[in-house]
């Protein structure tokens, strides 16, 4: 294999992030014609346990900030897999065979554990949590008009999209750390309890303040747990 100078390296690097900022910009632009599909399916959720919906715009560029906010949030989605292929590109060749099946490792699984967990926030958590909220607005002790601005659900609904998709790449940290020698099998099964005290406070502190959604994010971060145990190396 060739060997490449260090200008030519930067070259190199200059030219796939090149590729990604424009990668990047024509999803933020396919984004912005699509951004009203997504602003329905995210608030579909809501709407299925809320008769007689309505939502608030609170100010006159809230329909802007809103569209302008899911069109990104599209980009990263869209773009995050490309840029990942073009850091395996670059890196690639550099690596020993060992090395590129650790890098293939991450790159798979990452994305693939992010998915899952937005899709079990999606359709697990969020029926029950919109539900929750709704209820306990109508039960109120004065009348009260339910009318949610569309601007703090759609910075609600994303950001516990997140909480759940960056939660779900426990089982890959605790696995890297594992086969990279810093964290020993053994170790991890004598913080089991320790573990579990964690996972229930964040899943307290991550989620809104009812029992059922704080449940449904600890109960499969607690069994994420015990399956990244059992793919460590003793």
């Amino acid at each position: 294999m060739k060997k490449m100078t260090i200008m030519q390296h930067f070259a190199e690097l200059r030219r796939r992030v090149l590729w990604t900022v424009a990668f990047f910009v024509a999803a933020f632009v396919g984004g912005w014609f699509v951004a009203p599909y997504v602003q329905s399916f995210l608030t579909a959720p809501l709407l299925a346990v809320w008769d007689d919906a309505q939502m608030l715009y609170t100010g006159i560029t809230d329909g802007l900030m809103v569209q302008l906010s899911v069109a990104l949030l599209v980009a990263i989605m869209v773009t995050t897999p490309f840029a990942l292929y073009q850091i395996w590109r670059y890196v690639a060749p550099g690596l020993h065979k060992n090395e590129r099946r650790f890098v293939i490792f991450i790159f798979v699984f990452s994305p693939l554990l992010f998915v899952m967990g937005v899709a079990f926030a999606f359709y697990m958590l969020f029926p029950f949590v919109f539900r929750f909220f709704i209820e306990l607005n109508e039960s109120a002790p004065v009348p009260a008009v339910i009318m949610p601005a569309v601007r703090d659900y759609m910075t609600f609904a994303i950001g516990l999209l997140k909480v759940f998709g960056i939660a779900f790449q426990l089982p890959l940290v605790l696995i890297l750390l594992n086969r990279a020698g810093v964290l020993p099998r053994v170790r991890v099964v004598a913080m089991r309890r320790y573990a579990i005290i964690f996972i229930v406070i964040a899943a307290a502190i991550l989620t809104p303040p009812d029992i059922v959604s704080q449940i449904l994010l600890a109960v499969p971060m607690l069994a994420l747990f015990e399956v990244s145990i059992l793919f460590m190396k003793k």
